[in-house]
């Protein structure tokens, strides 16, 4: 019989064709699409296996019609199988003797295809020069990896080719052939393996924004050691993770083995390549002319060209934009950049109607008593868009039993050409308000009310995470009326209504101001200072320090809240005794009215609060609170306080119900003071 040629199978290595990070950003990349696993090119899967069919058919033509040995489904892909005829006397390999000598090593059994079966009497681990591998722990790696291929079994080659991909499997060899040789001993089926080079160095390209510290750190144990596919994965998929929770474009695209065990690896990041603003119709959802400026707009993302896209940033980015308060809609819509492997960003905006009138009420807590105790009626125009560029004017106009307040408020959220994100007011003021809280308790049911003529600029932005300042300059000009307008220098008691002793108090104040929060939550942490100095720029005008500081701190057990709140401020310095701290009513001490605890010139006020769930939108509360001048009522010019037997000091504890609605929190209180009185106590929104 004519002598076969050796025959070897061997596929060709696979790299991975280039990622497109856009398209498959909602996909995670399969390590096992990389060179060394079980992919391979289709066209070369289909003509190994023709002619392994072909070769086993011409070996096994003595049993009548040929069998096809592999499904659909074969199992041959990454690794490859080499049948070799050795010439060693007369003999021929056992699957091409006659007949009559292939009973002793061929067996047909049932199973799955009915697939002919080989005895084979020896089963070895050889490099590919068939030598033996000089790691004996590699050696001992691809023995313990076989599971069908023992010594004197009959094996088929789906079984064979099992098992050479458990080798693969194991991670640290890159070709695998199975070689049959026959001997006088019977056949001999040899796994040549060749191992995977040292690790000796990286190589990583596109790589712009992941940090080399975690290259470092994720590649550090494997150096100098032979290179594990299986490692490898695990490595690819942290790097791919740390994109993914950052919510950036970009991973593993590309790994290559060079020469000299140099690990070569390609990142894809999709980088931002162009930002534009589309205006939809509030309706149709049709393009649209907007009425905002784009620049306006694009100042607002932190997105911007050539950054890698991250999704995260761009949800935060839309919701800035919503902030604005001049948008109903925002969406942000990825495309690819053509061919480049960069994106471009549209971002989908529906604009709300920029103007409009508006009518309300609420309620004021300045005044205790009468039928329409502290109901205050509202009426406002306001335009959130001005000259497309998110200014906000609004005129308001509020009216109350005694209170009214005419307010023009201009606004600049971000002044042009600054890169601060500095905000500019501009506010105008007339304003009427209860001096019941320093003054009241008037013989007769007198009451005196305090006009504020006030004009001022104000600077606002962020200087530091969380935190927010803000600086100012305002005049007022203040004066005590009675009930028919007339001015009022002195009280009932003789007690002084100005510091200046004509009808009104004439001041300048510069303002500074800083406030921390960590949240928008009621329960988060909160702090602010402010702080208000006296300009005396004539003589007559008011010269005096004012310090104002409050804290508040949320902690969460299980479904309850406790809040802990602290406040407190001192004044210096000639100021009219209507300014002076009023302590006690709703937002300060409960269980008393407003401003019944006492007034001064300093005084710290704390309370604790825990709230509980109910049902629904419903809340359970109890609360205590505590206030006090400290001392320094007798300093406010006149003693207001003392006057009308004010204790300076007093507690109140209790308990209410919160409830979440339109408006804000709806608050109903019922407490108790140390003097035991029993008052009810209605708000709405956060106390302050």
């Amino acid at each position: 019989m004519a002598k076969d040629e050796e025959i070897r199978f061997i596929s060709s290595t696979i790299k991975l064709p280039p990622y497109h990070p856009l398209l498959h950003h909602n996909t995670l990349p399969v390590f096992c699409n990389l060179p060394f696993c079980s992919q391979t090119l289709t066209s070369n899967l289909n003509k190994t296996k023709e002619i392994i069919n072909n070769f086993f058919t011409s070996k096994i033509r003595t049993f009548g019609k040929p069998k096809r040995f592999f499904s659909k489904s074969s199992l041959l892909c990454s690794s490859s199988l080499a049948l070799v005829q050795r010439e060693e006397s007369n003999q021929n390999v056992a699957m091409e003797v006659k007949e009559p000598q292939l009973k002793g090593h061929v067996q047909s059994r049932h199973g799955r295809e009915d697939e002919e079966r080989v005895l084979i009497s020896e089963v070895l681990i050889r490099n590919k020069d068939g030598e033996e591998l000089e790691r004996k722990d590699l050696e001992a790696e691809a023995a313990a990896a076989l599971k069908a291929c023992r010594p004197n079994s009959a094996l088929t080659v789906r079984e064979v080719q099992e098992d050479v991909h458990r080798i693969m499997e194991r991670g640290y060899f890159s070709s695998c052939m199975p070689v049959a040789v026959d001997t006088r001993d019977g056949i001999r089926l040899i796994f040549q393996v060749e191992t995977n080079q040292e690790f000796q160095g990286l190589i990583c390209e596109g790589a712009n924004v992941l940090p080399s510290k975690f290259l470092e750190d994720a590649f550090h144990d494997g150096y100098g050691k032979v290179v594990n596919i299986r490692r490898l994965n695990e490595v690819i998929n942290s790097i791919d993770g740390w994109y993914r929770e950052r919510g950036l474009f970009g991973l593993v695209s590309d790994l290559e083995i060079l020469s000299g065990g140099i690990i070569r690896l390609q990142v894809s990041e999709a980088e931002v390549n162009n930002i534009s603003i589309r205006f939809l119709d509030r309706k149709t959802g049709e393009p649209t002319t907007g009425k905002t400026r784009p620049e306006t707009i694009l100042r607002q993302l932190t997105t911007k060209k050539g950054q890698v896209y991250s999704l995260l940033q761009g949800k935060r980015d839309v919701e800035t934009v919503l902030a604005m308060g001049i948008m109903e809609d925002v969406s942000i819509i990825p495309q690819p950049a053509g061919d480049t492997g960069k994106v471009d960003l549209t971002m989908n905006v529906v604009e709300r109607v920029s103007g409009g009138f508006s009518a309300g009420g609420g309620i004021s807590s300045g005044i205790t008593s009468g039928p329409l105790s502290g109901l205050v009626g509202s009426f406002a125009y306001s335009h959130r868009n001005v000259f497309g560029r998110n200014q906000k004017l609004n005129v308001s106009w509020e009216r109350g039993q005694i209170d009214s307040i005419f307010r023009i408020n201009y606004t600049d959220p971000w002044i042009e050409g600054d890169d601060k994100r500095t905000s500019r007011s501009v506010m105008v003021q007339n304003s009427r308000t209860p001096g019941t809280l320093v003054h009241g308790n008037q013989p007769g049911n007198s009451s005196v009310t305090i006009g504020r003529v006030t004009a001022g600029i104000e600077f606002s932005r962020p200087f530091r995470p969380k935190w927010n300042g803000t600086a100012g300059i305002i005049f007022q000009r203040a004066g005590a009326r009675d009930e028919r307008g007339n001015p009022l220098i002195k009280d009932y008691y003789s007690s002084p209504l100005t510091a200046s002793g004509s009808p009104h108090d004439d001041m300048l104040l510069a303002k500074l101001e800083s406030v921390y929060t960590d949240s928008g939550d009621r329960g988060s942490s909160l702090f602010v200072f402010n702080m208000e100095q006296g300009l005396p720029v004539f003589p007559e005008w008011l010269c005096f320090n004012r310090v104002n500081a409050r804290a508040r701190k949320g902690v969460e057990f299980g479904p309850a809240r406790l809040l802990l709140s602290l406040s407190g401020g001192h004044v210096v310095g000639n100021f009219s005794p209507h300014e002076a701290f009023a302590i006690g009513g709703t937002n300060s001490v409960r269980g008393y009215e407003e401003g019944a605890v006492g007034s001064g010139r300093s005084y710290v006020v704390g309370s604790g609060e825990i709230s509980f769930p109910m049902f629904g939108p419903v809340e359970g509360a109890m609360f205590a609170d505590y206030g006090s001048d400290l001392g320094s009522g007798p300093m406010v010019p006149g003693d207001p306080a003392g006057a009308r037997l004010k204790p300076g000091s007093g507690y109140g504890y209790g308990f209410g119900i919160r409830v979440d609605s339109p408006l804000g929190p709806l608050r109903l209180e019922y407490a108790f003071s140390d003097k035991m009185a029993r008052r009810f106590h209605f708000g709405v929104g956060h106390r302050n």
